[in-house]
């Protein structure tokens, strides 16, 4: 047989080892399933409320299957007569949560984002903050709720308040200051060489570039603020808060009712939460960002 016949051979043989190897539809690719935007939007909404009621109803079959105590895991059944009883109550504590979250959200917000912009402007100003941000990363908010809550008085919020702010202030700051790097410096010279001065280079290069990574930091403050406050009323401080509730609750041994107080807390981080997602989605989808070739 020749070299020529036999190099044919081998080729049909690997084309038809090919084929029988290879699937129909593709080149061996696996084809992923494609969801209509509108498909995609409903299942997000739909999916967790689907996955929450079917562990809720879990676990009232095991409360009452199961046959466990109160003492132990209060049913969702409940909880929600707890909150529906106590509802006045719970809404003027998620009030009061929610407004110390939100005040200090909002001063760790202004703190964090004109000090970061203070060490990207200033080198030595970075230099020494570095250890003061590490410190306050990782303060014990437990340990220092009871301290700031007998520094200002037993009918002050001002340290629940504080707290918020110490703990809203880290994630924003490290992020701002991430944002406040990424100005590429031949915008920045081209910027000078139009004679723009600090403030305008401020104003129309660097906070533009910085704008996501800032909406990214207080979307991440949000959430501490609230578990922030949270703990700061657990600990002490005036009466009023759901956390002050949830402590008192649960030390009358009235589990479920300290149950619905806690839900009333996931609630109130949720909200905070979506509403700077929200917030996050706005600014970016109408404010175009600076510094991007």
């Amino acid at each position: 047989m020749s070299r020529d016949s036999m190099s044919r051979d081998s080729m049909s043989t690997s084309t038809a080892a090919n084929s029988i190897m290879t699937p129909r539809g593709g080149a061996g690719t696996s084809r992923k399933r494609q969801w209509s935007p509108r498909t995609e939007s409903t299942l997000r909404v739909v999916a967790p409320i689907t996955l929450g009621l079917i562990v809720l109803g879990m676990w009232q079959l095991l409360v009452t299957v199961g046959g466990v105590s109160d003492y132990l895991l209060p049913s969702p059944a409940s909880i929600v007569g707890e909150l529906v009883e106590f509802w006045p109550a719970v809404v003027s504590a998620t009030i009061l949560t929610g407004t110390n979250a939100l005040l200090g959200l909002i001063v760790g917000s202004l703190l964090g984002i004109v000090l970061s912009a203070i060490a990207a402007r200033w080198h030595i100003a970075d230099q020494m903050s570095a250890p003061i941000i590490a410190a306050l990363a990782v303060v014990p908010i437990v340990a220092l709720a009871p301290v700031l809550n007998s520094m200002f008085g037993a009918d002050s919020q001002f340290g629940r308040q504080a707290i918020a702010a110490i703990a809203s202030f880290v994630p924003i700051f490290i992020n701002t200051l991430r944002g406040f790097r990424q100005t590429r410096p031949v915008h920045r010279d081209l910027m000078r060489a139009y004679a723009a001065n600090s403030g305008q280079l401020l104003r129309w290069l660097t906070l533009p570039t910085a704008r996501p990574f800032i909406l990214t930091g207080i979307r991440i403050a949000s959430s501490l603020a609230v578990i922030s406050a949270l703990v700061a009323e657990y600990f002490g401080g005036p009466r009023g808060g759901l956390g002050s509730l949830i402590a008192t609750s649960a030390a009358s041994s009235a589990y479920a009712r300290a149950w619905a107080y806690v839900a009333a807390s996931i609630a109130l981080g949720l909200l905070f939460y979506l509403g700077t997602l929200a917030l996050e989605r706005l600014v970016l989808r109408r404010v175009p960002t600076g510094g991007s070739s």
